[in-house]
């Protein structure tokens, strides 16, 4: 009779532990409790790529160009978002896209207000910006105004003697790798590291006056001094034919 009754005290509590199970699987989860089925839920690819776009727009901190990567980022970000909410059964990751969209806005907003306070800012008093723009030859005139006959281009000689302000790249062909006292600025990264022969009106031959010189380096130099326009085609640094544009430099930044 004992024996009896211990397996049906057994049985029962058998039976009570597996209502318990069968309660828990088939009970309704509360409100953001993982379940089982989270676990099969893709990690929106959309979600990571907005935050490598994070990641690399922390360039436009430092480069302006590098601005347009974290608007990009904005933008998936947004789209990720909007595929979370659309399958919210099928795919995750709110979490780096709300890293991703709200680290890319601070970005762009940072960095544009830090390169536009750089621009107002940097110029020294004294100097007038120009840009490589400037100094390309425009069509010839006649003293009336008209188009010359000839058509030859014509370089602008309304900069001689002026005291400008300039941004460029020291070309390849310096004497070291140094300090340089004399090179040629050129306007951009593609005549700046790949050497050669640049155009006649992309080229100043620089002079460093007062100030032990410009290391070589890919970083953009900001320059200012007296520009001479002299038309005169020579052997310059580096073995280069210039000579239009010559610039006095009295300010390196």
């Amino acid at each position: 009779m004992a024996r009896a009754t211990e397996m049906m005290t057994a049985i029962d509590a058998d039976e009570t532990a597996a209502v318990g199970i069968e309660e828990e699987l088939y009970r309704e989860p509360e409100e953001g409790e993982p379940t089982a089925y989270d676990e099969y839920k893709t990690l929106s690819k959309a979600a990571i790529a907005s935050v490598l776009l994070l990641i690399i727009g922390l360039l436009g901190l430092v480069s302006a160009p590098f601005l347009v990567v974290p608007v990009l980022g904005i933008l998936l970000g947004a789209w990720a978002w909007r595929n979370l909410r659309r399958y919210p059964d099928e795919l995750s990751g709110r979490l780096p896209t709300a890293v991703g969209i709200v680290g890319s806005a601070v970005v762009l907003v940072a960095g544009s207000i830090w390169h536009i306070h750089e621009y107002m800012t940097e110029v020294p008093p004294g100097y007038v910006r120009i840009s490589f723009d400037d100094l390309q030859p425009t069509a010839g005139q006649s003293s009336t105004g008209e188009p010359a006959s000839t058509g030859e281009p014509v370089i602008p000689t309304e900069l001689d003697g002026q005291r400008v302000f300039v941004k460029g790249y020291v070309h390849p062909g310096v004497a070291s790798l140094g300090y340089n006292r004399k090179f040629i600025l050129v306007p951009d990264m593609g005549t700046c590291c790949f050497g050669g022969q640049p155009k006649l009106t992309d080229m100043i031959e620089v002079t460093i006056l007062d100030q032990k010189g410009v290391k070589y380096s890919t970083r953009k130099q900001k320059l200012g001094g007296v520009l001479r326009v002299t038309n005169r085609l020579k052997k310059v640094a580096g073995g280069l034919t210039g000579g239009i544009y010559e610039l006095e430099a009295d300010y390196v930044n």
